[in-house]
């Protein structure tokens, strides 16, 4: 099933999700469901409150990147409940953008190492170290989870230049190829 991608101004993508507490077919379902989704609306990685779920789960696939990063070619991974444990190394930029904000692409400046510790599509525990842009895709993700947008991270001077692209997001319009589900106060959804 492919689900629309929650636009910028909806409540859930400022929460702290919940933890899953067991694997389900109904986890196991939505995982499929938001790879699905990722590919549908052409993204690298996904975050389940960016489909209106507030759970702790995002799915990346990095295979794009491969030209850049070879060893990223069939880098596809289920993150479960994840914590990052450390990050180190330099801070670099990279432009990000984000499928509930279409049409916004701004440079982050992040870590290039970080240590996760997560519960994979098998709900098995990992410790992994990622870097470059791998590390970068699972960060971008993971603060989807703890309410953090990328737009957080810009410097003030590009937030204020992106904020018409910001006002339209939250009247309903965007440039967006694929569906997407626009917040409308009045109606709390």
């Amino acid at each position: 099933m492919i689900y629309p991608i929650v636009a910028y101004g909806d409540p859930v993508l400022r929460k702290d999700c919940e933890e899953i507490e067991e694997y389900t077919d109904d986890i196991k379902q939505l995982i499929d469901d938001m790879f699905e989704t990722m590919y549908e609306s052409e993204g690298v990685g996904l975050a389940a409150p960016q489909i209106g779920k507030s759970l702790r789960l995002f799915v990346v696939d990095a295979s794009p990147f491969s030209e850049d990063e070879p060893d990223l070619e069939g880098f596809k991974q289920v993150f479960i409940n994840p914590e990052i444990v450390s990050e180190s190394g330099k801070k670099w930029s990279f432009t990000e953008g984000c499928l509930s904000i279409p049409g916004v692409r701004e440079s982050v400046m992040r870590k290039e190492k970080i240590v996760v510790n997560y519960l994979d599509e098998n709900f098995d525990e990992v410790e992994e170290e990622f870097s470059g842009l791998a590390a970068r895709v699972i960060q971008h993700e993971f603060d989807h989870i703890e309410g953090v947008l990328f737009i957080d991270k810009i410097n003030p001077l590009k937030k204020t230049m992106i904020k018409r692209k910001l006002q339209d997001l939250l009247k309903g319009i965007s440039n967006a190829s694929y569906k997407i589900k626009y917040y409308n106060p009045k109606k709390g959804k």
